[in-house]
C-alpha cells in the first residue's frame, strides 16, 4: 500500500468505488490488460502477461511507493478499470516525472470510468510532488488523446512509426501535464 497519500472523493455514479488496488484483484486487472494486449493497440505488447509476472510488478510498484487504484463495480464486484503510474525513467534525474497507464474492460467503456481514474491518478500525484505526468498514447487513440486534452496535458512529441502492433508500424504521441510549479 501506498503511504501517506489518499484518494480524493469520486464523481462516479453510485454503483462504482474507486480505491488503492490490491493483491486480490490482479487477476481482473489482468484480464483486462491481457485483453488490450491481444485485441488493441493501446499497448504495443503482443504477448499476453502472466499472472506471476503481473505480481511481480504489482510489488515492484509497491515497494517503489507508486500507486495503482481500481474502479470496482458495486453490483458485480468486478474492476471495471485500473490505472497506475511508475518511473518515466530509472535514471536518478527523472525521479518527479512519471509514466501512467489506464486500462478500462470493454465492457464498461464510454462511462467516464477512464477521466475518473486519469483525475484520481493526478491528485495522486500531486500528493507525491511529482513534477511531471508522462502519457505515451497511439496516434490513433483519439479518444485517449482528447482526454488527455480536456486534462491539461500538452503534446511534446510525435515519433513516427517506433513501434508495431498486428504486423503494421503505430505511431507514439507524447503528451505532458506539469503538476507543480518550475523553480
Amino acid at each position: 500500500m501506498v503511504e501517506n497519500i489518499a484518494l480524493a472523493p469520486s464523481t462516479l455514479a453510485a454503483h462504482f468505488h474507486m480505491r488503492f488496488a490490491t493483491a486480490e484483484d490482479l487477476e481482473q486487472i489482468l484480464a483486462i490488460y491481457n485483453h488490450e494486449i491481444l485485441n488493441g493497440t493501446a499497448n504495443w505488447n503482443d504477448q499476453a502477461v502472466s499472472l506471476a509476472d503481473y505480481q511481480q510488478r504489482f510489488q515492484s510498484m509497491q515497494q517503489q511507493h507508486f500507486p495503482m487504484i481500481v474502479v470496482e463495480d458495486l453490483n458485480s464486484h468486478q474492476v471495471a478499470g485500473y490505472a497506475y503510474y511508475t518511473a518515466f525513467r530509472t535514471i536518478s534525474g527523472y525521479r518527479q516525472s512519471m509514466e501512467h497507464s489506464v486500462f478500462v474492460d470493454p465492457s464498461y467503456a464510454r462511462q467516464g470510468l477512464g477521466k475518473a481514474l486519469m483525475q484520481q491518478l493526478i491528485h495522486l500525484a500531486k500528493q507525491q510532488n511529482m513534477h511531471i505526468m508522462v502519457a505515451a498514447i497511439d496516434s490513433e487513440n483519439k479518444g485517449s488523446i482528447v482526454l488527455h486534452e480536456q486534462l491539461g496535458f500538452v503534446q511534446t512529441g510525435y515519433m513516427p512509426q517506433v513501434g508495431q502492433k498486428f504486423g503494421t508500424w503505430r505511431d507514439l504521441v507524447w503528451m505532458q501535464l506539469q503538476l507543480t510549479e518550475s523553480q
